[in-house]
């Protein structure tokens, strides 16, 4: 469960001070009082995730505060309490906006469960409303959206590495957002007003890929009528962006190495050198050191990329965002006529048991989805592929690179941190050790 900032209003002693423990032991911050007048002082100097309310309160009762704090404290959530559970007041609680309702005598187990509910909601609404402004101000220009801790410590690092202009390798499962770091590093460098130009290194072949980055001149083959820019030019003072650098032919690495050693090329056909400033970020799935050990990517070329390392983690690392990426997904990709704006607790429920083996851009394409295929105004599990509910019902199986990361991590501690001894009982060198280390941050 999330924690959160609860404010509740009770006028019963005992009653108040149960609710207050059972919130407090399950770690939200929670201030009680008595009556609502306390509750709306209260809500005019501090800011609440949550307010639970008895539904009979003295004075101002709980569905007049219901309606004052929809009205001036919209952002604030509402759960109705109340020893008088008739289905007329609970439908004019939910119709004022309540979130949910609960029955008295409350039974824990029950509100804790709708406490979390609620607390993942707003979460959820308050990072649309963020975006929202975003937008609205015309900065929505930094492309990560997350606030895990995980996603914390990427962003602070996208944020340093920005101001380095160095070279950096992003390392990532596929879908895992590679691109949309290299984007975050471009947004926020020096280099932001020029531009981002991003070459993917496995859709073309060393011919075209030579034309693409370098250009060429006039008559340099045939059917080459006029002298054209490529990638590099175009970019300079810019960044470039090349996906996939493993996929990158031998050639071509050769080319590409000159090019960050001497800061210059020759367009294709052409004989004349062109000096170029660019800062180049490339991202990669595979593991290029191993590729280097089997002669299939240039060392010196491995080093001139792998000046910083940057992990993308991979979605089952930081499910507490999945929420927060839905709202945004549906707020990027909504059309007109289609009407869902949030989503359901059992679609959710679904989601965060999934293992995603396509990472977030595998959540994107569920979302895109349910906009099209859906009718209603919430994400609804229907609207779901059937084999995401199924898998849903099932632990997810962990991949191979999660095995080998926890056992390493368990030999290093079995070792107590010796890593000759580490390598030797896992039957790998120690230079291969300190390179499993560092790829899994398990220093």
């Amino acid at each position: 469960m999330s924690a959160g900032s609860i404010l509740v209003i009770e006028d019963e002693r005992i009653a108040r001070e149960n609710l207050t423990f059972a919130l407090t032991s399950s770690g939200h911050k929670t201030t009680a009082l008595a009556s609502a007048e306390e509750g709306l002082r209260e809500l005019e100097k501090n800011d609440y995730d949550l307010v639970i309310t008895d539904l009979m309160l003295p004075g101002i009762d709980g569905l007049q505060l219901l309606d004052r704090i929809r009205s001036h404290h919209p952002q604030t959530f509402v759960i109705m309490v109340t020893g008088h559970a008739t289905v007329s007041n609970a439908v004019t609680a939910m119709q004022k906006g309540a979130h949910s309702y609960v029955a008295k005598p409350v039974k824990l187990d029950e509100l804790r469960l709708q406490v979390e509910r609620a607390l993942e909601q707003h979460a959820l609404s308050a990072e649309v409303q963020r975006l929202r402004e975003l937008v609205a101000q015309g900065k929505s220009d930094f492309p990560l959206v997350g606030e895990s801790d995980v996603f914390v410590k990427l962003k602070k690092t996208v944020r340093q590495l920005a101001q380095m202009d160095c070279n950096v390798l992003i390392q990532g499962e596929t879908g895992t957002g590679k691109e949309l770091v290299a984007q975050g590093i471009h947004q926020l460098s020096r280099r932001s007003e020029e531009r981002f130009m991003a070459i993917n290194c496995g859709t073309f072949t060393a011919e075209l890929m030579d034309k693409e980055l370098f250009g060429h001149e006039k008559e340099a083959f045939t059917g080459a009528n006029r002298g054209q820019k490529g990638i590099l030019e175009v970019a300079d003072g810019g960044t470039v962006f090349f996906d996939e650098i493993g996929e990158l032919p031998l050639n071509m690495q050769v080319k590409l190495l000159r090019v960050l050693q001497e800061r210059n090329f020759l367009r294709v056909g052409g004989t004349k050198e062109i000096p170029v400033d660019i800062r180049v970020l490339a991202a990669t799935n595979c593991d290029l050191q191993e590729m280097v050990d089997r002669g299939e990517f240039r060392q010196d070329l491995y080093y001139r990329l792998n000046v910083v390392t940057l992990q993308a983690p991979p979605l089952r690392e930081h499910r507490e965002d999945i929420p927060i990426l839905i709202g945004h997904f549906l707020e990027k990709h909504r059309q007109p006529g289609q009407t869902i704006s949030s989503i359901s607790q059992d679609t959710l429920n679904v989601l965060m048991r999934y293992a995603f083996p396509g990472n977030v851009r595998e959540l994107e394409n569920i979302v895109q989805r349910a906009l099209a295929l859906g009718q209603g105004t919430s994400f609804t599990p229907d609207l779901l592929p059937a084999e995401i509910c199924d898998a849903g019902t099932e632990a997810p199986l962990p991949t191979l690179e999660d095995l080998e990361k926890s056992h390493i991590r368990k030999v290093l501690a079995a070792s107590a941190g010796n890593k000759t001894q580490a390598a030797r009982i896992l039957g790998i060198d120690r230079v291969s050790l300190w390179r499993k280390i560092k790829r899994y941050h398990l220093e």
